[in-house]
């Protein structure tokens, strides 16, 4: 019932929305004399936020159609390389780039966003590097019939994905596929993998939840696993491809986000209303640019969220050494020849600090020089991969460490 009654709400708002769009159109059209008096324009501004905050929303393009580099525009190709049930492996590169230039395969987190929440993470990368990125399905959008999506199949499609790109590629993983990356990277080590990841890169990810615990990790403690399986978990209703499917709705998630900071988020839609109500059409179209993005949610797979809470912030299993892939224990030690790249952001109130440090220490064999921590100072959660300080700071870093461990798998 959960789901039904978010999707009539849903169909509710839309309508309104709509009505609300037509609304601000009429009065902000300059035949009609009725928006230039009384309280005309900010009758118009105001719907013009509520229409944009509830009307419907699609999956959303990355949309990079070049870069600036060197003060010359370069053209980006983009790609669907490799399409399987739960996600695709997309491809961007610039025109121009070296045949030699390093591959960077970018993991998107599956957290209820899309891939394309890390438009600015490829845009800037894309510069100097192949790139290709995970682009995870909305679980609502797959068949009931073709199967379930857990930790183990996340994990293997990390593997698929590096094989088809090649040798010595490297990974950036942002937020929560550090965990399955850094699996991904100790079971291709212990095989002797020729594919495993020449560097591995890990943003702001919960390794050890341990380690100074945020309002994210404590919610997920306070309450037994029980608990999330019957009350966060709905049934996708039937006019949907996926109807039928256990999943964890997109939508709660969002309201989980929004419910952490929600002060800042009605002061965002007050200054949009603000720049609307002056003319600042710039200024609002930044704010509409962001929401669009933020707002556009997907679901997950009952059986990979409720994993993911059970094993990173519960039992916390991979640095216990008790985490397990297809029932054969992970092996951390066998990380020998993977550099590995630890990031935290000083402020960031989802993935604590120390959380994504742990992974240096848990590579035991790995030899100092081949790693390496970095502290992204003055920015939270999303500004560790996206905004200026992530492009003219971070984005150095992650290229300097590429470069400097360019992989030996011959």
């Amino acid at each position: 019932m959960l789901y039904q009654a978010y999707e009539l709400q849903r169909s509710l708002l839309s309508s309104a929305s709509n009505w609300a769009s037509i609304g601000a159109q009429l009065l902000n059209n300059p035949a009609l004399p009725m928006g230039y008096f009384g309280g005309g324009p900010a009758v118009a501004s105001a719907l013009q936020v509520f229409a944009h905050l509830y009307e419907d929303r699609g999956k959303p393009e990355f949309n990079i159609p070049d870069v600036e580099l060197d003060g010359k525009s370069w053209p980006v190709a983009e790609e669907v390389v490799l399409e399987k049930p739960f996600g695709s492996l997309r491809h961007f590169r610039r025109e121009g780039l070296p045949e030699d230039a390093p591959r960077l395969m970018i993991v998107a987190p599956m957290s209820g966003h899309y891939a394309s929440l890390l438009r600015g993470t490829v845009a800037r990368m894309v510069d100097h590097q192949d790139v290709w990125i995970t682009d995870w399905a909305d679980a609502k959008m797959v068949p009931l019939e073709t199967g379930h999506f857990d930790l183990d199949d996340y994990i293997d499609y990390l593997i698929e994905f590096l094989t088809f790109i090649g040798k010595n590629t490297h990974v950036l993983a942002v937020c929560q596929p550090a965990v399955p990356a850094f699996a991904a990277a100790a079971i291709m080590g212990k095989e002797d993998h020729p594919y495993r990841p020449a560097t591995l890169a890990m943003m702001g990810g919960p390794i050890d939840t341990r380690a100074s615990p945020t309002s994210v990790n404590d919610l997920a403690m306070e309450r037994p696993l029980s608990w999330f399986r019957n009350n966060v978990i709905a049934s996708v209703p039937f006019n949907h491809p996926g109807a039928g499917r256990q999943v964890y709705p997109g939508f709660l998630q969002l309201a989980g986000f929004i419910s952490m900071n929600l002060e800042s988020h009605m002061m965002s839609h007050y200054e949009m209303f603000k720049y609307l109500n002056v003319g600042d059409q710039e200024s609002a179209e930044a704010t509409k640019k962001f929401y669009d993005e933020y707002l556009s949610v997907c679901d997950m797979t009952a059986e990979f969220y409720l994993q993911t809470i059970e094993h990173v912030f519960q039992r916390h299993t991979l640095p216990k050494g008790e985490f397990v892939h297809r029932g054969t224990p992970i092996d951390p030690h066998a990380i020998k020849d993977t550099a590995l790249l630890a990031i935290e952001g000083e402020k960031d109130d989802i993935s604590g600090i120390g959380q994504t440090r742990a992974a240096l220490d848990l590579a035991e064999k790995l030899p100092e020089r081949m790693k390496k921590y970095h502290l992204a100072r003055d920015v939270g959660h999303y500004g560790i991969f996206n905004g200026s300080k992530w492009r003219k700071r971070t984005a150095p870093v992650v290229e300097e460490w590429i470069r400097a461990n360019p992989g030996k798998v011959k």
